[in-house]
């Protein structure tokens, strides 16, 4: 014969509020009774407003309950359920939630009274949920029968065989829910068993069934819910359905499954539906959950992830108020994870840890001598009074929470739930069970080295976020930390390719710690973070990247600095991961090969390539690997703005070269030749000029010559000279700025040849004399100061290039000449007026007046001084001051201000491109410009600037001319 309900009570919690113990009280009346069970009644209700409320709605249930046997009182509410299945929506929902009500009063009450230990209560908690969710599911199969979505079988039970099933997770899973626990389960579902119908199909009715499940079960009504449902613990949650088939969910975890998922799927079991599909897919999945042989990486990345939770003996101080009892040092969780780490490691080999239970797992563990016995005892201790506080604290207000109070008054609730007399007393005993895990917890791998040096947790697994890891982040200077979160959870999903593959995202796992840690040095750790983002999804492959960054702190830092302040840089090493192998080379790094050697490494790449295309990849790609390794050295200083300058033009002049070498002799194939034949490519601007920058266009001329009788190339396409010679600049620039798999390489301006853009692409050299000698403008003549021939045979090479000694040497009026620039720096004023001295080309006496100086001196001195001619700057000035035509004064101010001018453009062009905005400037950027302009503040650049500018100005009027703004100012 079973005893009675108040005759099994062993035990009281003390009285906190007297008032609410008397109001439960009144409303049970004498249904209380007088002995052991009214005084239950009072404690709990005294230190629970929920439980309070709920004596009062069931203050008849309550009183039963006296000469009750607790285990036949929950059947007996559970047994209402068996209504459910056939019961209209609103009347099923009221019965389960009735029955909830009911059970989890008669399990407080026997928690509390001491009648069940840990294991009772928790298996009660868990028989309530199965019940409820089996009949909750059973009401939604009926009603899609009814609705014609199944086709229900003749089976006494067709829930039980028709294909669908679900799986508890977690401690669901292991039969150990705590008070207020929401429920982790997953839908499956086998689309060839599960009778939908056709036009609806498998998936479809499985979601719904699913969905109507879980309305059943989680909204809140007037009578409350029954448990909080969640889904997320199927396949990449993320991006799947919350039903899945068996066949995709297999799929997945062969391929994409993760070690916390393995550890997850120990305390899985059929909780619903179809059991038998259910135990044959778990079988299925016993070699993903439990493996024979695992190799050193997976064991690297189940210790990587322990040890990113830092739980180091005496790391941190443990605090009662505000301590998270579950996910905090020396919790519930890492007792867990003490227990599932040896299991996902032994397991495979050692059947008998095969244990879904967190106690049972520790029992198991020291009978095999993989820990001691005490250790195994202290820990299930730990975990039992653990487990009880959880109770209590959820038993308070029905809150799924596992903090403890922050105020004292919360703190004494807590205490007296527990049967203590004062908070000091639960402090001390929560402070040496705490303590205990943690010292047994931080044991568990304590060879293993830290993988970084961050103060806290850095955990990724699961799908919520880890309150600790959170912390730990926003500590290291991360701005958004749940974002991150998010992120990196979505990497070790693999829903980037680089992270597709076990062994890559093992490798993650351990590279996290260093990885943020490096990110967090940056001066912008959240755009260096989402930046590395869009690098990491752009990797086809992850394994050797990991490994290669993992193994070298050095390269991680730098790569840190690209993703934070140079996206252009970012976005090519994510296209070429490659690169990474040479970030290593010294050379690479600090060595700036001249344009001899640049040619001879195009031309080795280019002697395998057989077709026009296969040559113009290989020119898109190695150029695009120099301009990465001009800009690394420009964001590491190996370079300053003038040597980044020539480094940029003679890579473009390479390249330029290669594809007109190229596309000379895919014209000769297609059309022959013409007799005489040639042309060559002239560059001016900033590639003539060997001032380019990361995003510099090309300004060309084209300039052909034949023999004097050539009317037609020699091919069977023939083609004229003037179409052939047109035919093949075009194709040129088609190679220069086409867009392919390799992506494009310049923009080309062709507005500064003979006649502008009305003008042929390319002209005959008789054409280009004339122009040049007759008809040419005076912005044309100051264009041509800075010609370079880049590619074409030497004859007409030396025939253009005198052409061009001639005409800057004509005669002409000097006066007059200054004046035409001045108006013409007077119309970019207007045109293009600077907004800041940050406008460091178009603002007053900026990057335009250093240009207009220089070649405007040299245009009016060359009639007399031909050797004044350098397309170069500092070249020209030089020659300038060594000529007397420019004082030593007048040359060291533009000296110093060009320089200033060009280390910043081409940082910026390098980080930010054309849009800078000085107000928006991230850190990293402000302190990358700071350095640049040699100046310890980035408010300190744009006064330097303003004062060069104002500078400039002053000998841009006295050299040149006073502009029509500032003789109205005079």
């Amino acid at each position: 014969m079973q005893a009675s309900f108040e005759s099994r009570i062993r035990k009281f919690p003390k009285l906190f509020d007297e008032g609410r113990a008397a109001r439960a009280l009144d409303a049970l009346g004498s249904r209380a009774g007088s002995g052991a069970l009214k005084e239950l009644v009072a404690a709990v209700a005294s230190n629970s407003a929920h439980l309070a409320r709920v004596l009062e709605r069931e203050a008849e249930f309550a009183g039963r309950l006296v000469d009750e046997d607790p285990d036949r009182a929950i059947e007996a509410a559970l047994s209402t359920l068996d209504e459910v299945p056939g019961a209209p929506r609103q009347d099923a929902m009221r019965i389960l939630r009735e029955a909830k009500r009911r059970v989890s009063l008669i399990v407080a009450l026997a928690d509390t009274g001491g009648l069940w230990g840990l294991d009772q209560v928790t298996a009660a908690l868990t028989q309530l949920a199965d019940r409820t969710l089996r009949a909750a599911l059973h009401h939604s199969f009926n009603d899609a029968v009814a609705r014609g979505r199944i086709s229900a079988g003749l089976d006494a039970d067709p829930v039980a065989s028709c294909g669908l099933f679900f799986l508890a997770m977690g401690k669901y899973g292991a039969f150990e829910l705590n008070y207020s626990s929401d429920i982790d389960f997953s839908c499956y579902f086998n689309p060839a068993k599960l009778q939908a119908n056709e036009k609806v199909g498998a998936q479809e009715v499985a979601v719904r069934l699913t969905q109507a499940t879980v309305s059943l079960m989680q909204e809140t009504t007037p009578d409350g819910y029954v448990f909080r449902c969640d889904l997320r613990l199927r396949p990449d949650a993320g991006s799947t359905q919350i039903a899945v088939s068996t066949r995709a969910a297999e799929g997945y975890y062969e391929s994409m499954g993760q070690n916390w998922e393995r550890a997850a799927m120990i305390k899985a079991r059929v909780c619903a539906g179809d059991a038998v599909e259910g135990a044959a897919f778990l079988q299925q999945l016993r070699p993903f959950i439990w493996r024979k042989n695992l190799d050193y990486a997976a064991i690297e990345d189940i210790h990587s992830i322990k040890r990113q939770i830092h739980a180091h003996g005496g790391h941190d101080v443990i605090r009662v108020a505000g301590h998270n009892i579950k996910l905090g040092r020396g919790g519930i969780r890492e007792i867990e994870f003490f227990a599932q780490t040896q299991q996902l490691i032994l397991g495979g080999r050692i059947p008998s840890l095969r244990n879904s239970r967190t106690e049972d797992a520790l029992v198991a563990l020291a009978q095999r001598g993989v820990i001691a016995e005490p250790a195994c005892q202290e820990l299930k201790a730990a975990y039992q009074f653990l487990r009880q506080l959880e109770h209590r604290l959820q038993m308070i207000e029905d809150e799924q929470t596992h903090t403890m109070p922050r105020d004292e008054s919360g703190l004494d609730n807590v205490a007296r739930f527990m049967g203590f007399e004062s908070r000091d007393q639960l402090a001390e005993r929560l402070t040496h069970e705490l303590q205990c895990v943690q010292g047994h917890y931080s044991k568990l791998f304590e060879r293993q080295p830290s993988l970084s040096k961050a103060a806290g947790s850095l955990v990724f697994t699961g799908v919520d976020d880890d309150p600790e890891t959170i912390q730990t982040l926003r500590g290291m200077g991360f701005a958004q930390p749940e974002a991150m979160s998010t992120t990196i959870r979505g990497w070790h999903h693999g829903r980037v390719r680089a992270t597709r593959s076990e062994r890559a995202r093992e490798k993650l796992t351990s590279l996290m710690p260093l990885l943020l840690e490096a990110m967090a040095g940056t001066a912008n750790p959240d755009i260096a973070f989402t930046r590395f983002d869009k690098f990491i999804s752009g990797l086809p492959s992850g394994v050797q990247v990991f490994a290669l960054l993992l193994s070298n702190p050095t390269l991680l830092g730098l790569i840190a600095e690209i993703v934070g302040t140079a996206p252009r840089l970012a976005d090519h090493l994510a296209a070429r991961p490659g690169l990474l192998d040479v970030l290593i080379d010294a050379e690479f790094l600090h060595h700036q090969p001249d344009i001899a050697e640049l040619r001879e490494s195009l031309l080795l790449l280019l002697k395998p390539s057989r077709t026009y295309e296969e040559k113009l990849d290989v020119v898109r790609r190695w150029t695009k690997d120099q301009q990465f390794r001009v800009g690394l050295q420009l964001l590491q200083q190996e370079l300053d703005g003038f040597k980044a300058g020539y480094a940029f033009a003679d890579i473009a002049s390479v390249a330029i070269d290669a594809l007109f070498t190229a596309t000379m002799d895919e014209m000769e194939g297609a059309h022959g030749v013409v007799e005489g034949g040639e042309m060559i490519v002239m560059a001016l601007g900033r590639l003539g000029g060997r001032e380019m920058s990361a995003t510099s266009d090309l300004d060309l001329i084209f300039v052909y010559q034949h023999a004097a009788g050539a009317a037609a190339s020699s091919g069977e396409r023939s083609l004229t000279p003037g179409v052939y010679f047109a035919r093949c600049a075009q194709r040129l620039i088609t190679a220069l700025t086409a867009m392919t798999a390799e992506g494009g390489l310049y923009d080309v301006d062709m507005r500064l040849r003979p006649s502008g853009n009305k003008g042929p692409v390319a002209v005959s050299f008789e054409t280009f004399r004339n122009y040049q000698m007759q008809d040419a403008w005076t912005w044309e003549r100051l264009a041509l100061t800075r010609a370079r021939i880049v590619a074409g045979p030497a004859t007409l090479t030396a025939q253009v290039k005198a052409v061009v000694v001639e005409a800057l040497s004509l005669k002409r009026d000097t006066g007059g000449t200054l004046a035409d620039i001045a108006e013409m720096r007077s119309l970019l004023d207007k045109e293009r007026p600077g907004k800041s001295p940050w406008d460091l080309k178009e603002a007053k006496g900026g990057l335009f007046d250093v240009e207009f100086i220089i070649q405007g001196l040299q245009l009016a001195q060359a009639s007399e001084q031909g050797h004044l001619i350098h397309s170069n700057s500092l070249e020209a000035m030089d020659a300038l001051e060594n000529a007397g035509c420019l004082s030593g004064d007048d040359a060291q101010t533009l000296r110093a201000a060009l320089e200033l001018y060009l280390n910043l453009m081409q940082v910026l062009k390098l980080t930010v491109g054309d849009g800078f905005e000085p107000a928006e400037a991230s850190r990293s950027l402000q302190s990358l410009l700071a350095r640049t302009a040699g100046v310890t503040s980035y408010e300190e650049v744009e006064p330097l600037l303003a004062g060069h500018e104002s500078r400039v100005r002053q000998v841009f009027q006295r050299l040149i001319g006073i502009l029509p703004s500032a003789r109205q100012a005079v």
